[in-house]
C-alpha cells in the first residue's frame, strides 16, 4: 500500500514508512492501515487547503496541537460523529507517536489533545427467535442457498469477524475433534469450537463448492464465490442485510452482529466472561464486558416492561 499522490515528498516518505511499520511491527490488516491512510490524507488535505494563497503545507516538524484541533474542528462541521472523531485522532495519534519515536519530529502535538467523548456504544443483537427466523429463511433450492446459511451457521456459531470467515481455510479446520484454528488480528491465532448445527450446514454446502471450477490458489479456501474465488466481505455483507429483510428483521444487521449475539448469547446462558473472551480473540478483557452490559440491558428492559409501576 502506497500512500496517495498529492503530498510533498518528505510526508510521502514519512506515511510510506508509518505504514510499513504498521505492517511489519505491529502487524495490522490491511483494513485498519486503510483507515490510518485515509485520516491522515484527509488531514493532509485539510493542510493544504488552509495555507495561504496555495502554499505547500507545514512541515512535520512544525505540526502542532492546534493544526490537530483546526483539523477535528472541521471534522465535527461536516457532521462526523463523536466516535468517528474519535478514531480520526487516534489515527492521527498513532502517525505521530511513529514520528517522534523515530525522532523525525520533537514531540508527538496530538498527545495534549483530549479525545472526544463517545459513551458507551452497545451493538445490535439478535435473539435466538431472531437468529432461527433469519437461518429459516434461506432458499435451499438455489446452488448458494446452502453456502449462505451454512456462513451464518459458522459466524454465530463460532463468533467470528467477517474478515476470519472470508479467509477460513481447510486446513484451519478440526471437524471431527470439534474446532477451528482462527488467525485473528495481528495474526494471533485461537482455537474455536464449532458446533454440529454449523458442520452439518458446511457439509450440506460443500456438494456446490466441489462442483466449482476452483483454481489451485484457493482450493484451500472453505467459502467460495460462482467463479469459484474466495468471498470478499462485501458479498457476505450485502448477503447479510438481503436475508435480513427477506426474514423480516427490522434491525439493521451486518456480519458482525452475528458475532455480537453469539458473545451475548454465551453470557446471558452463565458462560464465564474469560472463556469469551479467549473465544472471541479479544486481547482485553474490558471489551469483552460491553456483552455484559448487553445483559444488563436486557434484563432492564424485560422489568421495565411488565412491572405495574415502571
Amino acid at each position: 500500500m502506497k500512500p496517495l499522490t498529492g503530498m510533498d515528498p518528505e510526508w510521502n516518505e514519512a506515511v510510506g514508512d508509518f505504514l510499513m511499520y504498521l505492517r511489519l511491527e505491529r502487524s495490522l490488516s490491511e483494513n485498519t492501515r486503510k483507515a490510518y491512510l485515509q485520516d491522515i490524507t484527509r488531514f493532509h488535505k485539510q493542510l493544504q487547503e488552509a495555507a495561504p494563497g496555495g502554499a505547500v503545507p507545514p512541515r512535520l516538524s512544525n505540526i502542532t496541537a492546534k493544526h490537530i484541533e483546526t483539523f477535528l474542528a472541521v471534522v465535527t462541521r461536516s457532521g462526523s460523529s463523536a466516535r468517528t472523531q474519535a478514531r480520526i485522532l487516534s489515527g492521527l495519534n498513532a502517525f505521530f507517536r511513529f514520528l517522534a519515536m523515530e525522532k523525525r519530529i520533537a514531540s508527538n502535538p496530538c498527545s495534549s489533545i483530549e479525545t472526544p467523548k463517545t459513551g458507551r456504544h452497545l451493538p445490535v443483537v439478535l435473539s435466538v427467535q431472531e437468529i432461527e427466523m433469519l437461518l429459516e429463511s434461506f432458499d435451499l433450492s438455489i446452488p448458494e442457498g446452502h453456502r449462505n446459511k451454512a456462513i451464518v451457521e459458522v459466524l454465530y456459531g463460532c463468533g467470528l469477524r467477517v474478515s476470519e470467515l472470508t479467509e477460513l481455510k481447510f486446513s484451519q479446520m478440526f471437524a471431527q475433534q470439534g474446532f477451528i484454528r482462527v488467525l485473528g488480528k495481528g495474526n494471533k491465532q485461537r482455537l474455536v469450537p464449532i458446533g454440529s448445527h454449523a458442520l452439518m450446514a458446511l457439509e450440506l454446502y460443500y456438494p456446490w463448492r466441489n462442483s466449482l471450477n476452483i483454481r489451485s490458489a484457493h482450493e484451500d479456501y472453505v467459502f467460495l464465490n460462482h467463479y469459484g474465488r474466495p468471498l470478499s466481505r462485501n458479498m457476505v455483507f450485502h448477503m447479510v442485510r438481503q436475508q435480513a429483510e427477506k426474514a423480516g428483521l427490522k434491525k439493521t444487521i451486518s456480519p458482525h452482529t452475528f458475532r455480537h449475539s453469539f458473545a451475548t448469547h454465551l453470557i446471558e446462558n452463565g458462560a464465564d466472561l474469560r472463556v469469551v473472551q479467549e473465544m472471541l480473540g479479544h486481547s482485553s478483557i474490558l471489551t469483552t464486558e460491553i456483552y455484559t452490559h448487553l445483559d444488563t440491558a436486557f434484563w432492564q428492559q424485560t422489568v421495565l416492561s411488565h412491572h405495574p409501576r415502571p
